[in-house]
């Protein structure tokens, strides 16, 4: 796999907490490229520099499914970047299996995330045989509906208030030349979408039966049928799309074309990029409007093991930054996410992310299923829903029989 080339950028000297060294340049891989992460990035970028150190920004376009195994090939052929981006879960445990990212508990207790960290099981997934190895930099969730106001004016119908709203809403979106659903071509984004479906339609207890305990019953029983009809409904209101990103999908939304979108709360940067305010340009459903619960996940970043003493010092000093009260505001305003610290200022945070504040406050926060599955397992899982998604060939009911096997063999 040829390695995408990475961009350079910025310059600056380091000052460490026990003392200063000599000015460092630390390369740091991600796959955040849209409008509103790039934005997200900047925060990040400049509160590291302004410690004194270079950020060597090391973006690589279309998401994680193509970035992992681009990070993955360095760090393994023994051209590891500084640190790199990683969703919360079990994505990197071989490499930390194999001794190839550094042990951050002693920065972790330090920093006392332990106490600051919330919920804790975002640490709990950096955390292997007691040992801290990444830093989790945010909280995200994949269960919302992003709806156009304006689509729904134009097709002479209210904003829906839930998902069966929604889906009784499409045939006069379809009528006024709007597409109902906006769903991007990668496998990650029908794998979220069926994932979402699954929770606020199956419930908590199917959700935590199916991921979580891997109770391949449950995943060919009824409850599940109901949720690989609604995925029939959803792949029709999709149908038409045309587009491949994440963010043009949102980007649908945003300008009237799309009538929603399932995407995680992520896509609240686009529609701040955009101008765009919430509760009046558009809607926000979390759960579908259905469920009281979200499953949280997010990004974390890892420090691979770099045979350079100044290089290690400056990946002590970019974790902590991470976690800085001010930049953990800063960066997440911008990305559309919360932050992991429980004890930052958030009055300036907008209305759909009050919304996620008080399903996170309620401790309705769910595992989601990066945590909950191996990264095989969840490929799997995406593979299957991008057959489904792509072709209606694909009966619901052949589609169950299948997610039913992976299911029985996950780990």
């Amino acid at each position: 796999m040829n390695i995408r080339a990475l961009t350079a950028a910025f310059a600056a000297t380091i000052v460490l907490p026990m003392g200063v060294a000599k000015a460092t340049d630390l390369e740091v891989t991600h796959w955040w490229t849209s409008g509103g992460e790039a934005a997200a990035v900047a925060e990040l970028a400049k509160a590291f520099n302004a410690t004194g150190n270079k950020w060597i920004d090391g973006a690589i376009a279309g998401a994680g499914s193509t970035a992992r195994p681009i990070m993955i090939s360095r760090i393994t052929g023994g051209d590891p970047m500084g640190a790199t981006q990683f969703n919360h879960g079990r994505q990197a445990q071989e490499l930390v299996e194999a001794g190839l990212m550094r042990d951050l508990t002693a920065v972790a207790e330090e920093g006392n995330w332990k106490d600051v960290i919330k919920p804790a099981s975002l640490l709990d997934s950096c955390t292997l045989d007691g040992k801290i190895y990444c830093v989790p930099i945010n909280i995200h969730s994949w269960q919302w509906l992003w709806l156009s106001n304006a689509a729904f004016e134009q097709a002479g119908v209210p904003v829906p208030k839930d998902w069966h709203e929604f889906v009784a809403a499409a045939p006069k979106l379809r009528e006024a030349g709007i597409q109902p659903l906006a769903l991007g071509g990668q496998a990650w984004q029908s794998g979220g979408l069926f994932d979402t479906l699954v929770l606020a339609l199956g419930g908590k207890e199917v959700y935590e039966a199916v991921y979580v305990d891997k109770d391949a019953d449950v995943a060919a029983g009824s409850e599940m049928a109901k949720v690989f009809e609604a995925a029939a409904q959803a792949r029709e209101m999709a149908a038409g799309s045309n587009v491949q990103d994440w963010n043009q999908a949102t980007n649908l939304v945003i300008t009237g074309k799309a009538g929603g979108q399932v995407m995680g709360d992520w896509a609240q940067g686009e529609f701040q990029i955009a101008g765009q305010v919430a509760g009046e340009d558009y809607s926000c459903l979390p759960g579908l409007g259905i469920s009281p619960y979200i499953a949280t996940g997010g990004d974390a970043f890892y420090f691979p093991v770099l045979d350079d003493e100044e290089k290690s010092k400056a990946q002590d000093v970019l974790a902590q930054t991470m976690l800085d009260p001010k930049t953990q505001v800063a960066f997440n305003l911008k990305k559309g996410s919360l932050p992991v610290r429980g004890d930052v200022d958030l009055t300036s945070v907008n209305d759909c992310m009050k919304k996620g504040l008080d399903i996170v406050a309620k401790g309705n926060a769910l595992t989601s299923t990066d945590q909950a599955l191996s990264a095989d397992s969840q490929k799997q899982k995406e593979d299957l829903m991008t057959e489904f998604f792509s072709s209606t060939s694909l009966s619901p009911e052949d589609a169950q029989k299948r997610f039913a096997d992976i299911i029985s063999s996950a780990d």
